[in-house]
């Protein structure tokens, strides 16, 4: 296999027609198997990947452009191109192409026989070529013709290319268009426009490189200037040499670098502005048109980037405290441009690029050029920041906190960008939410280096808590010392929303910087203050920055939340949002819910507590009463510890029973009679006598009485919600024969029925039928609940028996409620 490898880097065409760049490697070409014919291979030279893999289709139109480009279409859509770090590379892959093409290397293109005709293609070879009309004022109807009837033909396209190239012809035609204007020949100078416009869809570097030279572009503007659509000839070439002028802010000694510059400038006017806008098919025709362009732009900012004498002019007149703001203006954007063009380099030259920016000190002329009052300028200092940061990250980063070692932090840089930030006087904001996204760039840990030496992430956070988030968070202390906002206008409170962001996305990603932060500078509070807000953008920022912090389930900001209070702003805003179903009703219950579900015991106790007279009337949802319910089971486990650690014995299988001994006493159970029970006596399996200790049973009695209390007041609670009229809950709590529940005070009202005080019950003092076996009751039921607590088993229909009971012994009003 033939291996020549060079240096190239690989570009697509995107949708938009511009170049796309995919990676830089070395280019071989040799047979493929798997295509069957040789073709073209581009190996990256990072990781050895495969780039690029092409066969050389004989069918393939390939152009060489500018002796170190190849370019082609693989499909209707799909453009590529090779652009070669050294000429010679260029010239051997060419020759390749062109070998397996059959065709001579001297040519720039190949031929394209795509979408020929048999019968087209025959008439077309049988001619040697294609012979033009004598370049006379006369025939200019028929050299238009000619040219428009060529266009849709690859070939004929090819063959009127290389006769207008080998005859001149374009240069006759520019003498013809000065003729017809000193004429105002009209009809003669809507031909001119005609065929000057299918020239450019021919789509060739070499016809182009004569078009675009000093001596003739300017007519070509001016060809262009008469389109037979329009009444009147447009005046580009008087805008061009009169309105645009060229500013050589720090003077180019190469000429051959400023004549680059105005032909650049001179034909981006001309696709932007002076050729009509292209249909679809018209716009693939004029590829070679972006691509002249493309590389333009990178041969400018690599010839920049060589002179070393211009850089170092350039930042030091910036810096120059001396120099002019008009001036110094023209130097901003000047160098705001040379940024924009460095985005076409490839990456390894984009790297050298901002590196050599570097080593100029462009970081701290920006720093001078940030703390000046003229927005203009501040703004395309702003943008070249940008780029800076977009492009590295880590390089901005040292240098703020070298910075730091010698300047106050009021000059720091990154505290002029969180101020130019915090003044913006845009209504929309539009220039504080850039720099809210660099800033946000800057603290993100993800893109912060770890090598054996240090860590970023702890350097750069330490100097950021230290010398710059009091910056940040100015505004909002000075906005939240009262009870609600002392400014609530519209555009301070879109500032506060895009610091709250910063700040949320400080909790989700930094670790005790923030916790540390907040906490000892109380910022949750003041933060919570915006709760009161009228914008509810705003307070649903302050919400979600809470919803944050809790998310963590950190104890010390738990503990922070519950010291202060912090859950009582939220509760406000929630009562005073009342019934309306929006995103603020449906955040906060969110937040109640995740408190819940993840069972944080410190927060729903203390929600609970403090805030349930308040809550317990929202009955839409059942977050606030299964906030209630995880709070009882924690204080029954608190009150029974012994029973936490014998059921987790119990649950082990060596104290589980055979089921067919369970079968036998759960029937013994049901089918004894409770009046020929005795009193206080219980109806107990032998099997169990031997296990009925004093200390494992009184916690167990005490339990299941305090469950039956808990089922109860659940049905009361559920029998009035349904009974209120009020929607019902999209879901219900219900309690397994293994749940503890408890309560932490009773209420007579929640007495069950049979228990002591309740007016009802058979064995209350004084009811009509009482007889005196409450305590038989008490036993039985006793003894029943640590028959469950001693079995455990996952399939028990316990529950359902318990249900039926205690429904029969309700009152006679609860029967009847529950009847009607």
């Amino acid at each position: 296999m033939t291996d020549t490898r060079r240096r190239v880097k690989v570009y697509t065409l995107n949708e938009d027609r511009q170049w796309d760049d995919r990676g830089t490697g070395h280019v071989s070409s040799g047979y493929v198997e798997r295509l069957k014919g040789m073709s073209l291979l581009v190996r990256a030279e990072s990781d050895g990947s495969l780039l690029l893999e092409s066969k050389i289709n004989p069918n393939t139109a390939y152009q060489k452009q500018q002796d170190t480009l190849i370019v082609w279409s693989e499909a209707e859509n799909y453009d590529l191109a090779l652009s070669f770090q050294e000429k010679a590379g260029c010239d051997e892959i060419w020759e390749k192409i062109c070998q397996v093409q059959g065709k001579d290397p001297s040519v720039d293109i190949t031929q394209d026989l795509v979408d020929e005709s048999e019968e087209e293609r025959f008439d077309d070879m049988s001619s040697p070529g294609l012979e033009l009309p004598s370049c006379e004022l006369s025939r200019l109807e028929e050299i238009a013709e000619l040219v428009a009837s060529s266009l849709p033909s690859p070939l004929r396209r090819e063959k009127l290319a290389l006769a207008l190239e080998n005859e001149g012809y374009i240069k006759k035609l520019l003498e013809l268009f000065h003729v017809c204007e000193d004429l105002e020949n009209v009809e003669g100078l809507h031909h001119l426009y005609e065929i000057i416009k299918g020239i450019f869809l021919l789509n060739r570097t070499a016809l182009f490189e004569v078009m675009f030279s000093e001596e003739c572009i300017m007519d070509v503007i001016g060809c262009l200037e008469y389109d037979p659509a329009l009444s009147q000839p447009r005046k580009h070439r008087e805008f061009l040499t009169k309105t645009a002028k060229f500013k050589e802010v720090i003077p180019i000694s190469d000429p051959e670098l400023k004549q680059k510059i105005h032909q650049t400038y001179r034909v981006q006017y001309i696709q932007d502005m002076v050729l009509p806008t292209p249909s679809v098919f018209e716009e693939n025709m004029l590829s070679t048109l972006h691509s002249f362009i493309f590389f333009n732009k990178v041969e400018i900012v690599g010839m920049l980037q060589e002179d070393e004498k211009f850089l170092t002019d350039l930042f030091a007149q910036l810096t120059d405290e001396a120099t002019d703001e008009e001036k110094r203006q023209e130097l901003v954007n000047f160098l705001k441009e040379f940024c924009a063009f460095s985005q076409t380099l490839q990456p390894q030259n984009r790297d050298a690029f901002f590196k050599t920016l570097s080593n100029m000190g462009i970081l701290p002329a920006l720093e001078v050029i940030l703390g000046m009052d003229d927005t203009q300028v501040r703004s395309a200092a702003t943008d070249i920041f940008s780029y800076l940061v977009e492009y590295n990250p880590s390089m901005v980063r040292e240098f703020v906190m070298q910075e730091a070692q010698q300047n106050d932090d009021d000059i720091l840089l990154i505290n002029l960008i969180i101020e130019h930030m915090i003044c913006d006087t845009d209504p929309e904001l539009g220039g504080a939410v850039q720099l809210m996204g660099l800033l946000r760039t800057l603290v993100d840990p993800e893109n912060m280096l770890a090598t054996a030496n240090k860590t970023e992430k702890t350097e750069f956070l330490g100097f950021f808590y230290k010398h710059c988030m009091h910056v940040l968070t100015a505004p909002l202390l000075a906005n939240t010392t009262e009870d609600k906002p002392s400014k609530d206008d519209f555009q301070t409170a879109q500032l506060l929303a895009l610091v709250l962001e910063l700040l949320t996305f400080c909790v989700e990603h930094h670790t005790y910087h923030i916790k540390n932060y907040i906490i000892n500078k109380d910022i949750l509070r003041r933060v919570l203050v915006l709760m009161a807000s009228k914008h509810a953008f705003l307070a649903l920022c302050a919400l979600r920055f809470k919803r944050k912090i809790i998310g963590l389930k950190d104890e010390f900001y738990n503990r922070y939340i519950m010291k202060s209070f912090l859950f009582e702003p939220v509760v406000k805003a929630f009562l005073n949002n009342g019934s309306r179903y929006n995103l603020m009703n449906s955040a906060i219950i969110e937040m109640f819910e995740f408190i819940r579900v993840e069972d944080i015991k410190s927060l729903t106790a203390h929600v609970v507590e403090n805030y349930w007279k308040a809550l317990e009337d929202v009955d839409y949802v059942q977050t606030f009463k299964g906030l209630k319910l995880r709070f009882e089971q924690q204080r029954e486990r608190q009150d029974n510890p012994k029973l936490d650690s014998m059921r987790s014995i119990l649950r082990n299988h060596r104290y589980r029973r055979d089921a067919r001994t369970l079968e036998d006493e759960e029937e013994m159970w049901f089918n004894t009679d409770e009046d020929d029970m005795e009193d206080g006596e219980a109806v107990v399996s032998p099997s169990d006598k031997a296990k009925n200790d004093d200390d494992i049973m009184d916690p167990i009695s005490k339990f299941m009485e305090r469950k039956k209390l808990k089922e109860s007041e659940e049905k009361e609670v559920l029998l009035k919600t349904n009974l209120s009229g009020r929607q019902s809950p999209s879901f219900k709590l219900s309690l397994s024969s293994g749940t503890k529940t408890t309560l932490s005070s009773q209420s007579p009202a929640t007495n069950l029925p049979g228990s002591p005080g309740s007016p009802g019950s058979p064995g209350s003092p004084g009811s009509p039928g009482s007889i005196p076996k409450s305590t038989s009751q008490t036993a039985a039921i006793t003894t029943k609940g640590g028959l469950v607590g001693l079995v455990d088993y996952p399939d028990d229909d316990e529950d359902d028996d318990e249900d039926d009971d205690k429904e029969d012994t309700l009152p006679l009003s609860k029967k009847a409620k529950f009847e009607s």
